[in-house]
Order: structure tokens, then C-alpha cells, then sequence
């Protein structure tokens, strides 16, 4: 691939991670169909806000304790194969949930959905940088977000507003969305075999406990890691509690299930313009950091204005900014590691591991915290304030990467 010209040369490559990109589009709308879902499922099933708080950030909080093995086994595994196993977990896993009577078992299938979803993660990053040079990261990396966005989106714009009710509920949309993931699953795996994805891996370390330590080693103690490790909790952060209460804080703001899902719709599609032209633009004049600093700006100016705004013209004009500077991180985040000194593509699944095993703590407090500030206070301001603050950390992070590297 060292001597290919232009991204023309790169046709199947591209190809390739659009078809896999849809094992983040089927995650997405499996994963955030229950925050689409969530004021109905409250009320079906007679959850408190902390209790629906904790299962909108259940996902994330499986990243916790096996981001880093699930990184480990990607990166030893292969991109094809890990795909396949996490689309077939957490397709199995919604098909459990629509089932699920009440919260312990609504809980126990949204982990085990978390634990599908954590090759998805690591899979994707794998997959660009078996696919591509370290330079070449960005575009790709944007191609695999923006499928994860379209899946979020739709459950949001179309799942729950016409789906779920010509199906005749949540749990009908639960289970046929959970098997056509599996079905996609099937295929997916199908396409990997056929273009011999994982053979193209680099080394054979296997699962030695040497080759596992020493790998370990290299990924935490890396110093500019460790900044995009802060910067990825952060995004997770904002991410998960905005997209996890965003509908259910509008509809308590006075408008209707449709508008609110419209208005988080609206949040995914800037979000999804960020991932679009930050990358391109950061990547084509060599300014990550300094981007990153700038995104994590505009994240929290558009907090603000989705605390002030009621729901007339500022909160949509919030909405907007913050998706637009939240989206412009994501890229950046899983582009950055093959870039470093010392991980490169070899070890993308573990350090994307490190950085999730850390940062999904911030996607679980992310709604967890605004749902229980919410039962403290009847508010959702004081939870979004706390979501302003880690878009100010972003700022501090890139700062930080930006004096390493000087």
C-alpha cells in the first residue's frame, strides 16, 4: 500500500469500511433506541430517573473493566472476525432486552449489549489502520462516524416516531432491529473471510502473557496518550449525557416526543458536520491539537446555550454548536493514536482500548449525573453544567498535547 498515489488507489479499502461502518450504524440504533424509548420505558415499566439514568449509561460502563482486554484481543484477533463477534453479542443482546421485564433485567441485557459494543470501538480504529497508512487515517476514520451517527439518528428521527409505532411498541423495535443486526453480523463475517481482512495483520505476538505485558507497558506509560485518554473520557462524557437525556429534557421543557427526538436528531447531524470537515481540515494543515482545543471551545458555548435557551431559537442554535464541536473531537480521538510514536497500527486496538477503558467512565457519569442531579434538584441545568466543565477540559488536554509536541 506504501506506494499508492491519492486515495484512487484506495478504492477497495474505502469499500470496505463503508460496509463496516454499518456494524456501527446497527450499534447505534440498537444502543440509543432505549434513550429514544426512555420516557415511555420509565413510565412501562416504573423506573426512577437515577435507575433510568444508570441504564442510559450502562453501555459505557462495560468499557470500564474490558476496554483494554477487548483492544488487546482485537488487535491479536483481527478487525474481520472482532467485528462479526460484536455485532452478533449485541444483536442477541437487544433481542434479550425487548423481553426484559423489568430494570435487573433490562440492566443485564444492556451489559451484555456494552460487551458487543466494545469490538465495534476498537474493531473500526483496527480495521482503517489495517487498511491504510497512519496519514491517511482521518478520512476513513470519519467515513466509520459518521455510520455510527446515522444509526443514533434514525432511531431518534424515525425509529421511535414511525417504526416503533408501526411495529407497536419499544419492544417490537427492540427485536427486529436486534435481528437485523444479527443478520448483518452474518454477512459482515461473510465479506471478511471472502477479502481476507485479518491476514493482513502485522506480526504474530499472539496471546502470550509476554507479548501482552510488554505491549501493556509501552500503551500506558505513553505521556501524549495519556492527554488523548483525558480528551476521550471528556468526549464520552458529553457525548453519552447529551445524547442519553437530550430528548427526555426537552419533552420535560414542554414540547412533544416528536419535536424532542427532531431536536436530538438535529444534534446528531451537526455532530455528524463536525466529523465531516474537522478532520479534512486539521489533517490538511497538520493543526490537530491546536483543533481539538478549538472544538472543545465551541462544545461549551453551545452547553451554555442549551442551558439558557427554554426551547426557542438559542437552544437549537446550542444544540447545534455543541453537536458540531462535540462531532469535530470524536475523529480526531481514534485518528491520533496511529500517529503516535511507538503505537502505530500495530497497537491501535490496544491504545483505542486504554483511551476507552479510562474515558467511558465519563460515558457512564455523563448520564448517570444528570439523572441524579435531577432527583436532587427537579433541574436538568446543574447536570449539563457539569457536562460544560469537561468541554473546558478538552481545552486544558489539547493544550497539553500541544506542548509535547512543540
Amino acid at each position: 500500500m506504501g506506494g499508492r498515489t491519492g486515495d484512487a488507489g484506495y478504492r477497495r479499502e474505502y469499500g470496505l469500511v463503508v460496509v463496516g461502518a454499518l456494524s456501527y450504524t446497527c450499534l447505534l440504533f440498537v444502543w440509543f433506541s432505549l434513550p429514544a424509548y426512555l420516557p415511555v420505558i420509565i413510565d412501562d415499566v416504573g423506573l426512577s430517573s437515577t435507575e433510568a439514568g444508570i441504564l442510559a449509561g450502562a453501555v459505557p460502563l462495560t468499557y470500564i473493566p474490558l476496554a483494554l482486554f477487548s483492544g488487546i484481543a482485537v488487535d491479536r484477533i483481527g478487525p474481520g472476525r472482532s467485528l462479526a463477534a460484536g455485532v452478533l453479542i449485541y444483536g442477541v443482546a437487544q433481542i434479550a432486552r425487548s423481553a426484559a421485564p423489568g430494570f435487573p433485567s433490562l440492566l443485564a441485557t444492556t451489559l451484555l449489549l456494552g460487551v458487543g459494543a466494545t469490538a465495534i470501538t476498537f474493531g473500526l480504529p483496527k480495521l482503517v489502520g489495517v487498511l491504510f497508512p497512519p496519514t491517511k487515517t482521518g478520512r476513513p476514520s470519519a467515513i466509520y462516524l459518521i455510520g455510527s451517527s446515522a444509526g443514533s439518528a434514525l432511531v431518534f428521527a424515525v425509529g421511535r416516531p414511525v417504526i416503533g409505532p408501526w411495529l407497536g411498541g419499544w419492544r417490537e423495535l427492540f427485536f427486529w432491529s436486534g435481528v437485523v443486526s444479527v443478520a448483518y453480523g452474518l454477512v459482515w463475517l461473510a465479506v471478511a473471510h471472502r477479502e481476507r481482512i485479518d491476514d493482513r495483520l502485522d506480526g504474530d505476538d499472539g496471546f502470550s502473557l509476554e507479548s501482552i505485558v510488554d505491549d501493556l507497558r509501552l500503551v500506558l506509560s505513553h505521556r501524549e496518550l495519556q492527554l488523548v485518554v483525558v480528551i476521550g473520557t471528556m468526549y464520552l462524557l458529553l457525548n453519552h449525557g447529551l445524547q442519553g437525556w437530550l430528548p427526555t429534557l426537552l419533552e420535560d421543557r414542554g414540547l412533544s416526543a416528536g419535536l424532542a427526538g427532531q431536536a436530538t436528531s438535529l444534534l446528531i447531524g451537526a455532530y455528524v458536520v463536525g466529523v465531516l470537515t474537522v478532520p479534512e481540515v486539521a489533517d490538511r494543515y497538520e493543526v490537530r491539537r491546536p483543533v481539538l482545543m478549538g472544538c472543545g471551545a465551541v462544545a461549551f458555548l453551545g452547553i451554555g446555550g442549551i442551558i439558557a435557551g427554554g426551547t426557542g431559537a438559542l437552544v437549537v442554535a446550542g444544540i447545534v454548536v455543541t453537536g458540531f464541536g462535540v462531532g469535530g473531537v470524536s475523529p480526531l480521538v481514534r485518528a491520533i493514536p496511529p500517529d503516535l510514536e511507538g503505537i502505530g497500527a500495530r497497537l491501535t486496538g490496544t491504545a483505542v482500548g486504554f483511551i476507552f477503558a479510562v474515558g467511558e467512565i465519563g460515558g457512564f457519569f455523563g448520564p448517570m449525573l444528570i439523572g441524579v442531579s435531577h432527583d436532587a434538584t427537579g433541574s436538568f441545568a446543574p447536570g449539563l453544567a457539569l457536562l460544560a466543565v469537561g468541554a473546558l477540559v478538552v481545552v486544558l488536554a489539547g493544550w497539553g498535547l500541544q506542548r509535547l509536541a512543540d
